[in-house]
């Protein structure tokens, strides 16, 4: 990958519908190369897919919890129900095992606390957890999609 890749990759990350004359124009390529560029890079699946980002608040699910889930089963059998149950919620919008005190985390987006009280009950209804721990955020202070291109 090298600078004129990674110049694309930028233009793509801030704008994904930008026309590809426009970002051929700012890399210093003609639109045939330009293109040929984008289609490598999804080959390669360094672009895995295009999407919207949508107003969280426009959609009235401007609020986000952070669930801090620890558990004492640590089978594959569990792991496969777990992530199952968190697959069929669409609130949770993200889903990590980690490292350290907590097992796995999870972003969740609702309207309200009594929405977010849905999911709790669901998840402690549909599988076994040891402690669940809930953090609302405050305030956003940064949020961005756009991955740092300095270590490609």
């Amino acid at each position: 990958m090298d600078k004129i890749d990674k110049a694309i990759l930028a233009i793509l990350q801030d704008d994904c519908t930008t026309p590809v004359s426009d970002i051929a124009e700012r890399v210093g390529l003609t639109t045939t190369p330009c293109w040929r560029r984008i289609q490598q890079l999804e080959r390669a699946g360094v672009i895995e897919r295009r999407v919207a980002l949508l107003n969280p608040a426009r959609l009235n699910v401007g609020v986000t919890v952070f669930v801090a889930v620890r558990t004492s089963e640590h089978s594959e059998a569990w792991f496969r129900k777990f992530a199952s149950v968190v697959a069929a919620i669409p609130q949770i919008v993200e889903f990590y095992r980690m490292s350290g005190d907590t097992d796995y985390l999870l972003r969740v987006v609702v309207p309200d606390i009594a929405a977010f009280d849905g999911v709790y009950k669901r998840l402690i209804r549909d599988v076994k957890l040891s402690d669940i721990s809930s953090s609302f955020a405050m305030e956003q202070i940064k949020f961005t999609t756009a991955l740092p291109l300095d270590y490609a």
